[in-house]
């Protein structure tokens, strides 16, 4: 049995369900998103809360019913108060900057990396060595992260490169005379 799945997932004020054949859509006051459903759970919205059920005792319906509940949860999330996650960038003279829709950084390389801003994302620097993205799909935020975190993922002598804050990076000894 499902520990995630069995928990209703509650509505806060302000956003709207709308469950239609098999697409549930969610709207809140940071936007809309939508979800196709799958023909393995039952999906129903009951007043503040949004109910989801197997159908059957198969090992694939079981399996989706938690994961199910956990999409509906995020995305419910998402559009009442979005997600954000925070970036460090640590070396000599790398640094980040916002213009436009393009996110220029400085990693090292001869040239400058320019990282294209998906739609739906929000991407400030607040100072040169801090990136923060923000949207409300949780999938896309986390997404956006990785892709800027591949240009130059920390290494473990010096630990240059960019990572997630409170991110511990393990630290290697250098070589030895």
């Amino acid at each position: 049995m499902s520990r995630v799945g069995k928990y209703p997932v509650p509505i806060p004020a302000g956003v709207q369900v709308a469950l239609v054949g098999d697409l549930i859509t969610v709207k809140g006051k940071l936007g809309e998103l939508s979800l196709p459903l799958t023909d393995k759970v039952d999906t129903t919205v009951e007043g503040d809360k949004v109910v989801v059920a197997p159908r059957g005792n198969s090992a694939p319906a079981r399996m989706m019913w938690g994961t199910t509940r956990a999409l509906v949860a995020s995305m419910v999330r998402g559009v009442s108060t979005g997600y954000a996650k925070s970036m460090e960038i640590t070396g000599t003279g790398y640094r980040a900057s916002v213009q436009g829709d393009m996110l220029v950084m400085n990693l090292g390389f001869s040239h400058d990396v320019n990282f294209k801003i998906p739609t739906g994302i929000k991407v400030s620097c607040e100072k040169p060595t801090s990136i923060k993205v923000e949207g409300v799909d949780k999938r896309l935020v986390g997404q956006v992260c990785a892709e800027i975190r591949a240009w130059r993922p920390p290494e473990p002598y010096k630990g240059k490169g960019v990572k997630f804050e409170g991110e511990q990076i393990l630290r290697k000894e250098g070589k030895k005379k």
